[in-house]
């Protein structure tokens, strides 16, 4: 409370300012006139002053946050942060506590580099600060009831992310003006967590002529799905069918198993996505593209038809849990665009090769076509 640490920085409000005016003007008259009526209320201007600085001391003491956001994050849709709150103190409550959250998102597509506002322009100048700022989304949220001694709260900001790619949401600071606000106080946190949103879902048109083809030799995929040879075992949960339930497992066991069948033999399709700069000179069809491929990929994860997806030059990978849609997701929030050198290079290669293969390429100066095998699958 004598040496308070750097981060926390103590400011009059107007209130305090008028007070310490004020108290100067008394003071002074005090001073002057050696009236003890006049030094008795100095005294009192100052006690407020200094019991207003001691309360909310006290106030700040042996408070703990904790800042939470869970993934996904998708952009254009809400995401929670959430503020675990907890008043560690044994006898005081704590009041009129405010919290100001910071979220900034990182283009992707974006490459910074160093600048000199030297000999940048006004105009210049403004639009960098305006396009920095608008990258930015910030709230305060407030501590609306009191917080008695050992418990704990939750505070929620909810806010829709603008973009894909890498977000950093930080608590830039913590403040209050209780108990009289004379004085304000503030801290300045280290609670930040960053994480990656996915890219925006889009509408689309479907088209009937693009259907996966069938394996030969009448192969299974090795996950769960809706066909007729056994996968796995698994127990009892509320909703399955009785039909399901295996009854010798379940007896040897003692607790309830259900069957669980493995995906039909008919090939899923293969996603490869190719960032080209020469082949998506918008970005903002690029962007389009990107989160209709997105879209795309959980549509037929979630029709037990996505076996495979790619990016560019990297190999393919099987998808066979949310996991592996998971990742392939990350990589989709993150991507920009490349040389198409490997890309192309890549064409003649096995991939190029495969069946129900599903590429993504620019049609006119706004939408995207999703080509299956050379046929119109999907647009948007």
């Amino acid at each position: 409370m004598v040496f308070p640490r750097r981060r926390q920085r103590v400011w009059p409000t107007i209130s305090g300012t008028l007070l310490i005016a004020l108290s100067l003007g008394v003071g002074l008259a005090a001073y002057n006139a050696a009236n003890n009526i006049l030094f008795i209320t100095l005294a009192l201007l100052l006690a407020c002053l200094v019991l207003s600085g001691v309360l909310s001391w006290l106030n700040f003491r042996r408070v703990d946050w904790q800042l939470e956001i869970q993934p996904p994050v998708r952009a254009g849709q809400d995401a929670v942060v959430a503020l675990q709150l907890a008043n560690t103190k044994r006898w005081l409550p704590v009041y009129g506590l405010w919290f100001d959250f910071v979220a900034r998102s990182e283009n992707p597509s974006e490459v910074a580099r160093a600048e000199t506002t030297f000999t940048a322009r006004s105009a210049e100048v403004k639009a960098a600060l305006a396009q920095a700022a608008a990258a930015e989304t910030r709230e305060r949220v407030r501590l609306r009831a009191r917080l008695d001694p050992g418990a704990r709260t939750r505070l929620e900001w909810s806010f829709a992310p603008r973009q894909r790619g890498r977000l950093h949401v930080r608590l830039e600071g913590v403040g209050s003006l209780y108990p009289f606000g004379f004085l304000q106080k503030q801290f300045t946190t280290d609670a930040k967590q960053d994480v990656v949103v996915w890219p925006a879902p889009v509408e689309y048109r479907r088209f009937g002529a693009a259907t996966a083809r069938r394996l030969p030799g009448g192969d299974r995929a090795m996950r769960a799905g809706s066909g007729t040879d056994l996968f796995a075992l698994r127990r009892y949960e509320v909703g399955d069918s009785h039909r399901l339930i295996h009854w010798k497992a379940s007896a040897r066991t003692r607790q309830l198993l259900v069957r669980q069948f493995a995906a039909e033999s008919a090939e899923g399709f293969s996603l490869w996505l190719q960032t080209d700069a020469a082949a998506w000179p918008r970005a903002e069809q690029f962007e389009r593209g990107v989160s209709f491929a997105a879209t795309l990929a959980e549509d037929l994860f979630r029709m037990e038809k996505l076996s495979s997806v790619a990016l560019n030059s990297a190999p393919p990978r099987p998808v066979r849990g949310l996991g592996d849609l998971e990742a392939w997701l990350d990589e989709l929030a993150l991507v920009q665009p490349v040389d198409g050198t490997d890309a192309r290079a890549r064409a003649a290669g096995p991939l190029a090769r495969r069946r129900s293969l599903v590429t993504f390429v620019a049609d006119g100066p706004h939408g995207v076509i999703a080509l299956c095998d050379g046929e119109r699958m999907a647009a948007t």
